[in-house]
């Protein structure tokens, strides 16, 4: 039904005619999917977002995500995270130096182990907690940016149709950013595939201004977690151990 809705609106549009009758029976579907406080609403526009409501219905609504708890995965083989969404407490895993971040990212409070020592000196440990975050921030991204297309800071804007890789048709959404992050300054093109309404790909652009991306990756290979479907294949880097659970013990995030 969202796909109906927005073909209605995207012929609307091309042909000149008002299309908020179409934007508001989007909105008005079961479960809906508010904006956070902070995203740019002037800035974007309607089919953008209108498209970002259906990413959303595509692999699980709006209602799914917020009731999904614990998220888990393996970034390209690097690192392990357990993620609380509920409650903002991580665990970070880093294999390669030994080191275990038990953080809170909405209190950026925690404590951390390096090179299978805890840190103890107040000012590394601020630091490393900090690290902590951005691990969080960066990995957490390139599992679940779909569901993020709406953020506090976003300005959501539509940018034409184009093809993957493959040739397959795709709608494009350009992601902007308001002075939120660590990255203020990047932008990303998001290719929906019409057909289903799921992200296909992404490009990355490390200035705004920028024509040329940095890189662009594949997101493929879906599988339903939990409520939620998650694609885990980059191209040439994947993330693995994608897994919902509903319960897990406290000792994961209070135990190195």
């Amino acid at each position: 039904m969202i796909r109906l809705y927005i073909v209605l609106l995207t012929a609307g549009l091309l042909a000149c005619s008002g299309g908020n009758s179409e934007i508001e029976q989007v909105d008005a579907l079961p479960g809906g999917n508010p904006a956070a406080e902070g995203f740019d609403q002037e800035g974007s526009d309607s089919l953008a977002i209108a498209w970002a409501d259906a990413v959303m219905q595509a692999q699980g609504g709006r209602q799914a995500w917020n009731q999904t708890r614990y998220l888990g995965w393996t970034f390209f083989g690097r690192r392990h995270l357990l993620w609380d969404k509920h409650t903002g407490r991580v665990r970070i895993e880093i294999p390669a130096d030994s080191s275990v971040f038990l953080i809170n990212i909405q209190q950026d409070t925690g404590r951390v182990m390096q090179n299978g020592r805890p840190l103890t000196d107040p000012e590394q440990l601020k630091q490393a907690i900090d690290r902590g975050k951005q691990i969080w921030v960066n990995d957490s991204y390139w599992l679940v940016m779909p569901f993020k297309l709406k953020d506090s800071g976003v300005t959501l804007t539509y940018a034409g149709s184009d093809t993957l890789p493959g040739g397959d048709a795709a709608e494009v959404l350009e992601m902007r950013f308001k002075e939120v992050g660590y990255t203020p300054q990047n932008k990303y093109r998001v290719y929906v595939d019409p057909a289903d309404s799921l992200v296909k790909a992404w490009a990355y652009y490390e200035k705004a201004e920028m024509d040329t991306p940095n890189f662009m990756t594949p997101w493929t290979d879906y599988q339903r977690h939990g409520a939620l479907l998650l694609s885990g294949n980059r191209g040439e880097r994947q993330l693995t151990n994608i897994r919902v659970e509903q319960e897990v013990e406290e000792r994961v995030f209070q135990e190195f």
